[in-house]
């Protein structure tokens, strides 16, 4: 019970919305020698935005940075930076970005036409310019952006154990965990592309239902009860899973990327995804796995555990998720 009440107790000191931890945005284009026109979204959930400021070499003069605008989901501010030194082979620093889950994009568009991408990290939140942001290393920043989006969204990956609880048959949970992969991708592509998109209050109130539904079926399905859950696990796993990449969406589409750049930004992004969801399938599985083989039998109260983090968590986040709704800023 007090290992019970630990694991809600963290997962309720996480943020109320489902990715609070959206990436920030810096984009400096180069228009004369030393002189940028920059952009910069900083990530914001209704009024509240993180308090995190790019900070330029000492000899960088900034003007016109009162040009600020709250978006959904970011605050937009655009300045002019002049620098006489140039940046290349300089520092650019994320301040605040240690005191949090995300991560920065930084990318530079150079007066020759070059273009450099950068990932300013919690862990290290300095990027050099000239540091070699090119093709293949903006490649890997989408693939680990994706990667730690969804390592960050515990939201999502507690649905995916509450499909692991429900389906038992290996076959199956491939055709589940399958459609879950296809739906989101696809609503992933629509709210990247602009097609389509959900406002981020309703839809954090929304995921959090699905684990409280699939927290429930789980019980069910542990006193052998039937449902559709426990018959055609695969086709709730596609109905949710459309809610959920519009989740995962909430990753690429605050940063304002160049819409040449979206395809690809998107596939490395999914598959990003992608991975992080297989490794955590795998580990589960595998723990699993390795607990039947040392034969070991859990007090009913430890084998229920996993239900009731999925079931209580999914119900103090929708209870949450839906004060901020009514209660705060729209």
């Amino acid at each position: 019970m007090r290992l019970a009440v630990l694991l809600i107790a963290v997962l309720f000191a996480l943020p109320a919305t489902a990715h609070e931890a959206r990436p920030g945005y810096l984009e400096l284009n180069e228009t004369a020698e030393g002189q940028y026109d920059v952009l910069w979204k900083q990530p914001a959930n209704g009024e509240y935005t993180l308090r995190l400021n790019p900070v330029f070499p000492a000899d960088c003069t900034l003007s016109g940075a009162d040009n600020r605008r709250l978006l959904p989901g970011a605050m937009l501010t655009r300045f002019r930076l002049a620098c006489p030194n140039g940046l290349e082979g300089r520092p650019v620093t994320i301040d605040g970005l240690e005191m949090t889950l995300t991560d920065v994009l930084v990318r530079l568009h150079k007066l020759d036409g070059r273009e450099e991408t950068l990932l300013a990290r919690a862990t290290d939140t300095t990027v050099q310019i000239g540091g070699g942001g090119g093709g293949w290393a903006r490649a890997g920043t989408y693939l680990r952006l994706g990667i730690q989006h969804i390592a960050m969204g515990v939201d999502h990956l507690l649905f995916v154990l509450g499909l692991l609880l429900i389906v038992r048959d290996r076959w199956t949970l491939l055709k589940t965990i399958s459609a879950f992969t296809v739906a989101h991708s696809l609503t992933l592509a629509v709210a990247t592309f602009g097609i389509a998109s959900v406002p981020g209050q309703p839809l954090n109130a929304a995921i959090a239902l699905s684990i409280l539904f699939l927290g429930v079926e789980v019980v069910r399905s542990n006193r052998g009860e039937d449902s559709l859950t426990a018959r055609k696990p695969w086709l709730v796993a596609f109905a949710f899973g459309l809610l959920h990449g519009f989740g995962f969406a909430t990753g690429l589409t605050g940063m304002g990327l160049p819409r040449a750049e979206i395809p690809q930004a998107l596939l490395l992004f999914n598959a990003g995804v992608e991975i992080g969801q297989l490794a955590f399938v795998a580990i589960v599985l595998g723990l699993e796995r390795a607990f039947r083989r040392m034969e070991i039998v859990w007090p009913r109260p430890v084998a229920a555990l996993p239900a009731f983090v999925v079931g209580v968590a999914g119900a103090f986040w929708t209870w949450q998720r839906l004060a901020i709704f009514f209660g705060g800023p729209a």
